[in-house]
């Protein structure tokens, strides 16, 4: 029995880390659908700049293998923002697949930081978005300021 639990089922860790990679998506692709994204470090900037009561969730995208300096200052300088504005902020460390989501077909872009803005004040709010946000709570209380998420395969 204990094999079986060890070695066939997922742990509740790996099962959350799917979940949460799903909703991240399913997120994602309804604020697109609702132009409600902004992609890329400048135009996130001035986002959060002019109205940062805007912005619901924020996310950082780096491959593993990245290590440009100017990009991390900015990172950091981002989080900051979004820690002091409660803005719910995730990191993705694959750059190609958030791309795919983001991007319009055929064009590369800057999705090193992806925003979600507030959805319209007469409409639903995002359940994908709402699971996210609780992600983020959850993660802060184990005082994993930055959680990382997965995006599943498409």
């Amino acid at each position: 029995v204990y094999l079986i639990r060890t070695k066939l089922l997922p742990t509740l860790t790996q099962t959350k880390m799917v979940n949460e990679g799903k909703s991240l998506s399913e997120a994602l692709l309804s604020a697109k659908a609702e132009g409600r994204l902004t992609v890329g470090v400048y135009e996130c900037a001035k986002i959060m700049n002019e109205d940062p009561d805007s912005v619901s969730f924020c996310l950082l995208a780096t491959d593993d293998f990245e290590c440009d300096i100017a990009l991390q200052i900015h990172f950091t300088l981002i989080q900051a923002f979004c820690f002091d504005n409660d803005i719910s902020i995730v990191r993705v460390n694959d750059l190609k697949r958030l791309n795919a989501l983001v991007g319009t077909k055929g064009q590369l872009e800057d999705a090193h930081c992806v925003l979600i803005t507030n959805p319209a004040e007469d409409s639903w709010e995002d359940p994908a978005l709402e699971k996210l946000h609780l992600f983020c709570e959850e993660s802060r209380s184990y005082n994993e300021w930055v959680p990382e998420i997965t995006l599943p395969e498409r």
